[in-house]
């Protein structure tokens, strides 16, 4: 099979060679039919699912999850609803592996990263990634978290807003106890708190002509009042060895990438408590640029969310592999940066009316 040209290819063909960036989305947007549909019409992405949900398989069910490799792979893949409806964690290991088999198919048609960026509890699948964690301490890290996540009450909304807005209709809803959970971009924000104050939030929202839906997450996150819950999974996790990152993970909990001596265990408890600030983080992964950003999920959303961030940038494109049906994962030779103007750039040419998106 064909691989991306390196960079010294490009430069002598007279093109600099973008950077790989891989980015790893959170909860908010992950869909099981385009893993299946990938997985069968591409080899690569087939293969990579099969490896990565064997080693996710041996560890899950100690859990209680279901095998999901055979499940997901097979002639009736379970839909997105029955795994939310399946034992706890169900949901986060199928989104943990799933996102590890993009990044795996991805570096194996020559598009691996040069940076990583993580959005909450996508951070457990982007430390693996980056080596930190094997598959299977990621899988348990993702088993752990998701037992603390079904204690923490609560719900979580996304409104088509900027933070300072949504601040303001916060403050006019009264709803004191909910804060702004994501910023994902200058045009949407994500709230988080208890389900009868995010319905006063929506209220209030709606009456003042901006939408907002509430998420289907049965859970509370990037809350402050989370604090003892983000301490016990801490303690949980820490037994667990880590390795120094290959690749840099920029974290939009964290505020930009992890060094040496940043205590990974506490930086993924931080996602219990503190909000995802993706804009600069984003910023930082993709400068000086030029970068191609690839999302290493099922969705699209986190790639919307970097078109509009990064919409002045001529030099920056992003894409969604298992969403675009001409990606080519037969042909990665055509994998290139398109350009302002065309499919997948951040630049004047973007796009920009798409329906709003949502990281959590």
């Amino acid at each position: 099979m064909s691989s991306v040209p390196d960079r010294s290819e490009l430069s002598a063909r007279g093109a600099a060679a973008p950077d790989i960036v891989h980015l790893f989305p959170g909860q908010g947007d992950f869909a099981v039919s385009p893993l299946v549909a990938a997985a069968r019409a591409h080899p690569v992405v087939r293969a990579a699912a099969e490896e990565v949900f064997a080693r996710v398989d041996a560890v899950s069910g100690s859990y209680g999850v279901p095998a999901l490799g055979p499940a997901l792979l097979g002639s009736t893949p379970p839909s997105g609803r029955t795994l939310a409806a399946g034992p706890v964690g169900t949901p986060q290991v199928a989104l943990f592996g799933a996102s590890l088999a993009v990044h795996r198919a991805l570096c194996a048609i020559g598009a691996a990263p040069r940076r990583i960026v993580a959005v909450s509890f996508g951070e457990i699948a982007a430390l693996t990634a980056a080596g930190v964690f094997d598959v299977a301490d990621g899988t348990r890290v993702a088993c752990r978290l998701s037992r603390y996540l079904s204690r923490c009450r609560g719900g979580m909304t996304l409104l088509a807003a900027g933070e300072d807005r949504a601040q303001e209709l916060l403050d006019a809803a009264g709803a004191r106890r909910v804060s702004v959970a994501c910023v994902n971009d200058p045009e949407e924000t994500v709230l988080s708190g208890p389900t009868h104050e995010l319905s006063q939030a929506e209220t209030c929202a709606e009456r003042h002509g901006v939408a907002a839906v509430r998420l289907r997450l049965p859970f509370a996150s990037h809350h402050p009042s989370l604090s003892s819950y983000a301490e016990g999974f801490a303690a949980a996790i820490r037994t667990l060895p880590s390795r120094p990152a290959h690749t840099p993970v920029h974290s939009a909990v964290h505020g930009g990438p992890y060094s040496r001596r940043d205590d990974p265990y506490q930086g993924l408890a931080a996602c219990l408590t503190r909000p995802v600030l993706l804009p600069p983080v984003l910023e930082r992964a993709a400068s000086p640029g030029p970068a191609l950003l690839l999302e290493a999920g099922t969705g699209q959303a986190l790639t919307r969310n970097a078109r509009r961030v990064l919409a002045r940038y001529d030099s920056v494109a992003a894409r969604s592999p298992l969403t675009e049906p001409d990606f080519p994962w037969e042909r990665p030779h055509r994998l290139r940066y398109p350009g302002p103007g065309r499919p997948g750039s951040a630049g004047p040419g973007a796009d920009r009316r798409e329906q709003h998106g949502v990281i959590a």
